[in-house]
């Protein structure tokens, strides 16, 4: 079995080590994949909207008469053929959410961390120091090289949440609200113990 070791509070000191037991068999570049384009799809607001010829005000009386003047016949300046008419087949406010089932999440979560770890950016620490304001956050994380990293807390870590949040180039959540998107869009993924713990928990 692989095995993952466990920092302190620093990144610096070995304190133990923990089984990384996550099945290789559920690895799946392609569940990713759904699991991202599903994450960005539910971000769209689709509220985009075009007037239907039903909608254009207007267009009561015939725009010209019917013969003599050359042109196509037209019977309302709504018709989407005149200039200010309605839009044909236009955009309509519509939901962009896409359905992923739970298998296919787990899945694409076991697949995020074991990519981490065989490229050795899955960092495990005992737990989160209590930071008094973003510069010591910043500072530790730069001295290890961590300056572009998802912090995956257990539940209550509003501090670690607070300070993180003013850092450009990082992002941080609790275990609840892991987002496959966000771990491929950091280049490390540093999380608690107990966040991993509970995470794994998950996966089953």
């Amino acid at each position: 079995m692989s095995s993952i070791k466990i920092l302190d509070k620093t990144f610096g000191k070995e304190v133990g080590e923990t089984e990384l037991g996550l099945d290789k068999e559920t690895y799946s570049v392609s569940a990713v994949h759904q699991v991202v384009k599903a994450t960005l799809a539910g971000r769209r607001q689709g509220n985009h909207s075009t007037k239907t010829r039903g909608l254009v005000s207007g267009g009561g009386a015939k725009p010209f008469k019917q013969k003599g003047t050359g042109r196509a016949r037209q019977g309302s300046t709504r018709s989407p053929l005149m200039p200010g008419g309605g839009t044909a087949f236009g955009p309509q406010p519509r939901s962009y959410v896409q359905k992923v089932n739970k298998k296919m999440m787990l899945s694409a979560i076991s697949t995020v961390l074991l990519d981490k770890y065989n490229n050795g950016k899955l960092i495990l620490v005992d737990e989160f120091d209590k930071f008094s304001k973003t510069k010591d956050l910043n500072t530790l994380l730069e001295s290890k090289n961590l300056n572009n990293s998802y912090l995956l807390a257990d539940e209550g870590s509003t501090n670690l949440l607070r300070f993180a949040r003013n850092l450009p180039r990082v992002q941080a959540s609790e275990v609840k609200g892991f987002s496959v998107y966000n771990s491929l869009k950091y280049e490390n993924l540093v999380m608690s113990v107990a966040a991993f713990q509970k995470l794994k928990e998950r996966l089953g």
